[in-house]
This record gives structure tokens, C-alpha cells and sequence, in this order.
């Protein structure tokens, strides 16, 4: 039996679906003992409990051939409360935990990415075996807002447009992870997970373009205001995200994850397609 944390969020129910299709079992951990239909009609076991509650977790721990911790976005416990599952892992003896991380937690100007390092760090000291995934930005960030700029004709880059992005998508993601979790000879390993090509906001308004047969351009979506204060961490989070996207782009290679899947990761075009967006030809309002 795998645990994952956070199994109600996107990035959870994709890892829960990629192990349940090789027929691992799953003890989906959720924040809220709301209805969770999607992980029930996957076959995993439901159970609601409180990350940072250690005493809670510990039980749901014990007897897991793995954990794979993710931890809610921009969450302000994540360097605490995420070392103190460490100890809860390791009291309770789980052989193998995979750490949903970020590319370059390295770049401390955003404060989730520093999390993540200190984090990352704290496992390293922890005496447990280990492998630590770090995505790059998901391409299915950006699905919500498609239909409005093939809508308008304007694709709004938050991070600008002079820079790009290996924008990752969200079923490569889980289905390295699902490698972590399952096979062996990859403790103490750091994975790189990017897509396989530089993505600039212009690049994304042609291959929407390209998809739909509809006019669409990148525009840059300047943020208003300062920086908001450290007391408002989610928010911050978000800004300084987009500022050093914007400054530096967020970009890495494929070679990592393709070795992974043992295949090339999905391209922005492959994204696309897959998308229920009109195609050449169609006419008509978006639903």
C-alpha cells in the first residue's frame, strides 16, 4: 500500500490515478471528510487527516511500502510541518519516501521554493531512503484560461513575454512519480520533471492558434501593486512566482524525466489536443 498526502488536489488525484493503473493500492490522504468521487471511483482508500498533525499521520504511515508527500500549495507549514512527517515516517519504519518538490528550490527570492529547499534538506538529515520529484511549472496550470483567450483572441502572460517556461504536463508528472514510488535503485536521487520544450507566452498563442484556427495573441498581463506583506504568504507566493518568471524565465531539460517514462514527455501541442477546445473550422461560442 502507497500513501499520498494531499490526494484531493490535482496534482494528488494524478498520482493516485498512475499508481492504480498498475494495480498499486493507495491510501489517499485528504484534507476534508468531504465527498471525494474522483479518488472513490479510482478504488483508492479515502482518509481525512490534518498534515501537521503528526499523531494523527503516524498510523496512516505505518505498514506503507511508500509515501509520497505533497504538500498543499503556498502553504506557510509546509518547512515545519512536512520535516516532522519525516520523523513520523521513520518512527513507524516506512522503507521508501518520494518528496513532491519544485525545480530549483534553490531560488530563494520565492518563499514556497525556499520551503521546499529547507524541506529537501531536512530529508537528506532524516536517516530515511528517499527520491525527491521536482516539476516544473504544469502545463494544466493555464487550462482554465483558454477558452476566454481563444474567446477574445488574447492569451494574458502573467510572466510576461520575453521569457519562457518548460511547461510540464500534469499525466508525466504522476507517472514519474509513480516510478519513484514503485521501482528500485533510485534512493538519494533528485529528479528534474520538464517538459520538452522553452515555452514563451507568444509560442503559446500559435500552438492555441494552430489548435483552434482562431486568431490569438499573447498580451502581457503587468501585475498591479507591490509585492504583497510576508502575512499574507499564499499571495506572496504567487507574485514573487510570476516576478521571477518574468525576470528569468522557468525553464529545464527533458532528459531527466524523459529517462524516467522511458519516453518523450508530452509536448504543449500533445496538451492541446487533448483539450475540449474547437478545432480548425469550428464555429460557434466556447462552453
Amino acid at each position: 500500500m502507497i500513501v499520498v498526502t494531499a490526494a484531493g488536489g490535482r496534482t494528488g488525484t494524478a498520482v493516485v490515478a498512475s499508481l492504480r493503473r498498475q494495480g498499486c493500492a493507495v491510501r489517499a490522504v485528504v484534507g476534508t471528510a468531504r465527498p471525494h468521487p474522483d479518488l472513490d471511483e479510482l478504488g483508492a482508500a479515502v482518509v481525512a487527516a490534518e498534515l501537521t498533525d503528526v499523531e494523527a499521520m503516524a498510523p496512516l504511515l505505518a505498514g506503507a511500502e511508500a509515501l509520497y508527500l505533497i504538500w498543499p500549495n503556498f502553504d506557510p507549514h509546509e518547512a515545519t510541518g512536512a520535516t516532522a512527517l519525516w520523523g513520523a515516517a521513520r518512527a513507524v519504519g516506512v522503507p521508501r519516501v518520494v518528496y513532491h518538490s519544485v525545480l530549483r528550490p534553490q531560488a530563494r527570492s520565492m518563499p514556497h521554493h525556499a520551503a521546499k529547499d529547507r524541506v529537501e534538506e531536512a530529508l537528506d538529515a532524516s536517516g530515511l531512503a528517499w527520491r525527491v520529484l521536482q516539476p516544473c511549472a504544469y502545463a494544466d496550470n493555464l487550462d482554465a484560461t483558454l477558452p476566454d483567450a481563444v474567446a477574445s483572441g488574447r492569451f494574458r502572460s502573467a510572466w510576461g513575454l520575453a521569457h519562457g517556461q518548460s511547461l510540464v504536463d500534469l499525466r508525466d508528472v504522476a507517472d514519474a512519480a509513480a516510478v519513484l514510488l514503485t521501482e528500485d535503485g533510485l534512493d538519494g536521487g533528485t529528479f528534474e520533471a520538464a517538459g520538452p520544450e522553452s515555452l514563451t507566452a507568444g509560442r503559446i498563442a500559435e500552438l492555441l492558434a494552430e489548435r483552434t484556427g482562431r486568431p490569438v495573441t499573447a498580451v502581457d498581463a503587468v501585475p498591479d501593486g507591490p509585492v504583497p506583506p510576508v502575512e499574507e504568504y499564499a499571495a506572496r507566493c504567487a507574485r514573487t512566482m510570476f516576478d521571477h518568471y518574468r525576470a528569468h524565465g522557468f525553464t529545464g531539460s527533458p532528459r531527466v524525466l524523459t529517462a524516467l517514462l522511458g519516453r518523450a514527455p508530452r509536448t504543449y501541442a500533445e496538451h492541446l489536443a487533448d483539450l475540449p477546445l474547437p478545432g480548425p473550422g469550428a464555429t460557434g461560442a466556447l462552453r
